[in-house]
C-alpha cells in the first residue's frame, strides 16, 4: 500500500526541459580554472576556482532533493529525532 502511494506521488513529479543553471555555472568554472592553471599560470587562483564545480554541484542535489520530498509530501525526522 505504501508503495502505490509513493508510485502516485512520483507521477507528479516531472524533469523540468533544459539545462539546469547551476550544471552552466559549473562547467563555466571548470574552463575558467583550466583557463587560470594552463594558459595564465596562475596555478593557485585555478585549483582555487577548480574546487567550486562540486560545491555548486552538491547544493543543486541538495536543493533537488528538498523538492521532490515537498512534492511527495516525506516527512523527514528532525537532527533531535535522529538523536533520541
Amino acid at each position: 500500500m505504501e508503495k502505490q502511494n509513493e508510485n502516485d506521488g512520483a507521477k507528479g513529479i516531472e524533469e523540468e526541459p533544459g539545462v539546469d543553471p547551476i550544471i552552466l555555472a559549473a562547467i563555466a568554472s571548470v574552463a575558467l580554472s583550466w583557463y587560470q592553471f594552463y594558459v595564465r599560470g596562475n596555478k593557485k587562483y585555478g585549483l582555487f576556482v577548480g574546487l567550486w564545480p562540486p560545491t555548486l554541484l552538491a547544493f543543486s542535489s541538495a536543493l533537488r532533493i528538498n523538492e521532490i520530498s515537498r512534492k511527495l509530501d516525506i516527512e523527514e525526522p528532525s537532527l533531535l529525532d535522529r538523536l533520541m
